[in-house]
């Protein structure tokens, strides 16, 4: 009798571990198959990632990781289930630990979950400028910025990239390499981690282009960089962007081919000179307001007169600005200025021609007096 009854009682005990195992089982299952997690309130919040490109198995790798799902493949199978998972879109977003796949995937579609912070940086602004932008948007310090960009190279632009065809020995700047665009960061992210950001943007665009195998090879041996500092004066002095390609090519010419019209091989270009007040920590000027000596400072590499290619880039250029100094079309301009309201310049190649241009202007109400 006690081991009939000693069997009666392991069997009744075997069936309640086994009940409660099936009942644990089923938490994270919902069936005896693929692993998957009963969406519950016990889960706490997570922001996660998901870059562009990242495939499906890559985003269940990402869930997983985070303790979203309970399986890769639930969320695999899933997605199967849901063509609609297809469009879940690049981004940070707000989920919840133990959460089903199908659930999972229904909270990454609806984008009131998506950490949206999206920051545009126009084209042309100088990195000062940038970082005022960035210091606004994101709260992080200015002074986080500049210190970040003291070491451009630290930051990814890889050391080539300064090289010059010139004697000028000029320290590496981060002026020119902070691509503008739309950014999306991440919530935390740092002045450092958001600068490497935008300078591995300007490198995958550039890279697209061919911008470092194109510019030496199509402009006689000019460096990329000299081509980057012309791209930045492009995106500065042009009006409208159809001229990007004619502005770029009057600055190599003015450098590379000096005629006897000129007193230097030099820009002659105004915004230089402003730039070279916000290397000084100043306000730009109107070039109206702009006196004579600080135009014609000698000691100002920055100078209207200043000989040569100037130390760096004055900005940071978009991409058709890189385009129209990679391939400008040929022309032997040296002079140009706007003739119209809508920004187009007429470009010359005598002084001459540059002062009868310069009357259409006045005509046209674009300036008020001639520059002759």
């Amino acid at each position: 009798m006690r081991s009939v009854l000693a069997m009666g009682l392991a069997l009744v005990l075997l069936g309640a571990l086994g009940i409660g195992a099936v009942l644990v089982y089923q938490k994270i299952s919902g069936a005896f198959g693929t692993p998957d997690w009963a969406t519950s309130a016990d889960g706490h919040e997570v922001q996660i990632e998901i870059k562009s490109g990242d495939t499906q198995a890559e985003i269940a790798r990402t869930l997983k990781a985070a303790g979203i799902i309970a399986s890769e493949k639930a969320f695999i199978e899933a997605g199967e289930r849901n063509p609609d998972a297809l469009r879940i879109q690049p981004g940070y977003y707000k989920m919840r630990t133990h959460m089903s796949a199908k659930d999972a995937i229904l909270r990454l579609l609806d984008l009131k979950n998506r950490i949206v912070n999206g920051i545009t940086i126009p084209e042309g602004l100088s990195s000062f400028r940038v970082f005022k932008l960035l210091a606004a948007k994101t709260g992080i310090p200015e002074a986080d910025f500049k210190a970040a960009a003291e070491d451009p190279i630290a930051l990814g632009v890889p050391d080539w990239w300064f090289n010059r065809t010139d004697d000028k020995k000029v320290a590496p700047s981060v002026e020119g390499f902070l691509f503008p665009d739309t950014y999306e960061f991440a919530p935390n992210a740092t002045a450092d981690a958001i600068l490497r950001v935008m300078v591995n943007r300007f490198l995958t665009v550039t890279g697209s282009m061919n911008f470092a195998e194109t510019v030496p090879a199509q402009l006689g041996g000019i460096a990329p960089y000299e081509a980057l500092i012309v791209a930045s004066l492009a995106q500065a002095e042009a009006g409208n962007a159809d001229d990007f390609g004619k502005v770029a090519r009057v600055a190599y010419n003015r450098v590379y081919k000096r005629i006897p019209d000129l007193t230097c091989a030099c820009f002659q270009f105004d915004v230089t000179v402003n730039y070279s007040r916000e290397l000084a920590g100043k306000d730009p000027k109107p070039s109206s307001g702009l006196t004579h000596d600080e135009l014609t400072d000698p000691k100002n590499p920055y100078g209207r007169n200043a000989e040569g290619m100037i130390p760096t880039p004055i900005n940071n250029p978009g991409k058709a600005a890189l385009e129209g100094a990679m391939e400008p079309p040929k022309g032997d301009w040296y002079y140009f200025v706007a003739t119209d309201k809508e920004g187009h310049s007429a470009f010359s190649e005598t002084f001459e021609e540059f002062c009868q241009d310069n009357e259409t202007a006045v005509k046209n109400k674009v300036l008020k007096q001639s520059s002759c």
